[in-house]
């Protein structure tokens, strides 16, 4: 007979990883390279089926490289689908082998399927990114301050104002650098930045922060970005549809995108326009407005095929 596949989880914490092998098993080495490089060897021996980990704030990025570098299945995902999950199956202890024991559970339940990682340069890229959005907070906080700042400190406010701006233009010319050093992700970005809306901040978090795109459907871009509105129906009851969940930072940026889009991009602003005329409010036309560039920049990258508002008028 034949054995039955095996499905693993993996606990991430600073100093150690809890792993548990379903149906049954588990072990632990220490958060080291040695340790992934022992636990790496391991699964090989294995062969599993698929292995799941949270994103844990990038303490899961060296292991997951070395996961996807040597072949083997493995999907992060998010923690919420986790907490879920725990409560549905009425888990409700917590300790890092448990934890461990329930992503392989999950692993088996669920099977979700393993996508594309950005690979070392995307994710420095991603770090440039997530560094410049923290500039940019300290940058509105400081000039937030400065308006109601007594005099003895606004010397020390503008000086700082001024080496804000300064690393947030530093952070920019990075990401552009880091952009161009890749001919893949050059083609990527000229394909992006012929749409009319996508700016340099929304072509680098697409690029960034969701490498899938052009790889799925229309449907399971939007599902993962959450632009896709979700029902709430019970019995007899019929809820509002709403969107939620998916990748905050790329909602955002597509967010401020689809703004912009509305008024010079002639495909969005008539979808927009039309969609208002028709009585919907509009923070609806513009979150349809969104799924809708989100969809025709997915079909943009899957054909390699760059702006044109004929084609784009099918997306």
């Amino acid at each position: 007979m034949a054995s039955p596949p095996v499905f693993v989880g993996i606990d991430v914490s600073k100093a150690q990883l809890d792993i548990a092998l379903r149906p049954e098993g588990g072990f632990r080495v220490p958060h080291t390279e040695a340790g992934i490089g022992q636990l790496i060897d391991r699964l090989r021996r294995v062969g599993p089926a698929l292995i799941v980990l949270e994103a844990t704030g990038g303490l899961e990025l060296p292991l997951t490289g070395g996961l996807a570098a040597a072949g083997l299945p493995v999907v992060v995902v998010n923690p919420r689908q986790i907490r879920d999950f725990a409560k549905a199956s009425g888990q409700l202890a917590k300790t890092d082998a448990l934890d461990a024991q329930l992503l392989a559970h999950f692993a088996a339940a669920m099977r979700p399927t393993p996508r594309p990682l950005p690979d070392e340069q995307a994710q420095a890229l991603a770090a440039l990114l997530a560094r410049r959005r923290q500039l940019v907070e300290m940058l509105v906080a400081e000039k937030n301050r400065l308006a109601g700042a007594r005099p003895a400190i606004r010397k020390s406010l503008q000086a700082h104002i001024a080496w804000l701006a300064h690393e947030v233009a530093q952070t920019e010319t990075d990401l552009t650098q880091a952009i161009r050093q890749s001919p893949v992700w050059r083609e990527k970005e000229e394909v992006l930045r012929s749409t009319p809306g996508v700016g340099p901040v929304l072509c680098t978090t697409l690029l960034a922060n969701l490498p899938e795109l052009g790889t799925l459907s229309r449907k399971q871009i939007a599902a993962l970005v959450g632009v896709a509105p979700l029902n709430r129906d019970s019995g007899t009851l019929r809820g509002k549809r709403t969107v939620w969940g998916g990748r905050a930072q790329v909602r955002t940026a597509l967010y401020m995108g689809t703004l912009v889009a509305t008024r010079f991009n002639p495909v969005i602003k008539a979808f927009y326009q039309r969609l208002c005329t028709a009585g919907k409010a509009k923070k609806v036309a513009l979150t349809a407005c969104m799924r809708k560039l989100l969809t025709i920049l997915n079909a943009m990258l899957k054909h390699r095929t760059p702006w044109h508002p004929e084609m784009a008028q099918h997306g």
